[in-house]
């Protein structure tokens, strides 16, 4: 029934549930984005192949120098029988008024997969230790902060409470300044090497992962040049870092004046008086 009437089935964004939609009203949205946004170009063939032998060529350049180990050359250095190209599709985001689509490029298989889940590792936890302060984890977390704002008799009847939301962070992330940015978190907390990697090696690990997303859509292949690919567990990293350096300053203002602020993913939540 829903080929024979050109309906979509997509599971939602966030909640999980199901979404049935028109194919052509899919279409139109999915156009309309990649034109608003301008994040990607057409490439003239298929981009794979390409992509692999750069990483290839990258990782060995990294391990001739000693950069890397070779237990960690064995964790981000692909296979040749299983690497595949990205794909893109939409999920619908019913919540917000008119249904906006969330573009989603599946990496799993890329032949820059390895690295972006080598990355992740290597630096998320640094992310978690240094911002804990400003991230709100989940909605208890939310309310203890709140709890002890009042307890602390911060809260009064002048106080006003605000959120909102960055639109579009992991898709139109700058990415040449969120690899400087990288570059000065790093350094601002000490780390000149990460399990002996120099920060160097990391900074040119950080540029394949993001840069070279490659696939198909509608028998056109595309490469992203702004931001990052929502299938990379990479990019949601990089992307925290970018607002660490974001909030610096608002952050520093609002705790000499005893007052809250936090982030959860790319939702603001700010009290102030």
């Amino acid at each position: 029934i829903l080929k024979k009437g050109q309906y979509v089935l997509r599971v939602t964004d966030k909640s999980g549930i199901f979404h049935i939609g028109h194919a052509a009203d899919y279409a139109k949205k999915a156009e309309a984005y990649r034109k608003k946004t301008c994040a990607y170009i057409e490439l003239d063939s298929d981009p794979l192949w390409s992509v692999f032998d750069k990483v290839i060529l990258l990782l060995n350049g990294l391990r001739a120098k000693k950069h890397i180990l070779s237990w960690q050359l064995d964790k981000m250095i692909p296979k040749r029988e299983k690497v595949q190209l990205a794909y893109l599709y939409f999920i619908p985001k019913p919540h917000k008024i008119g249904t906006p689509l969330r573009p989603i490029v599946s990496s799993l298989h890329m032949p820059t997969t390895g690295i972006s889940k080598f990355l992740d590792k290597l630096i998320r936890p640094l992310f978690d230790k240094y911002a804990r302060s400003t991230t709100i984890i989940d909605g208890v977390d939310l309310i203890q902060r709140l709890e002890a704002y009042a307890t602390n008799g911060y809260l009064n009847p002048t106080t006003y409470f605000c959120t909102f939301d960055i639109t579009d962070l992991y898709i139109m992330l700058p990415q040449e300044e969120s690899f400087d940015i990288l570059t000065e978190f790093l350094l601002q907390y000490g780390y000149h090497k990460i399990q002996n990697i120099p920060i160097d090696a990391i900074r040119k690990l950080a540029p394949i992962v993001i840069k070279e997303n490659g696939f198909p859509y509608e028998n056109i292949f595309y490469r992203q040049v702004i931001g990052g690919a929502l299938g990379s567990v990479f990019t949601l990293t990089l992307a925290n870092i970018l607002m660490w350096k974001w909030e610096k300053q608002l952050v520093h203002r609002l705790t000499i004046s005893n007052e809250i602020y936090g982030r959860y993913f790319k939702c603001i939540i700010k009290k102030y008086t």
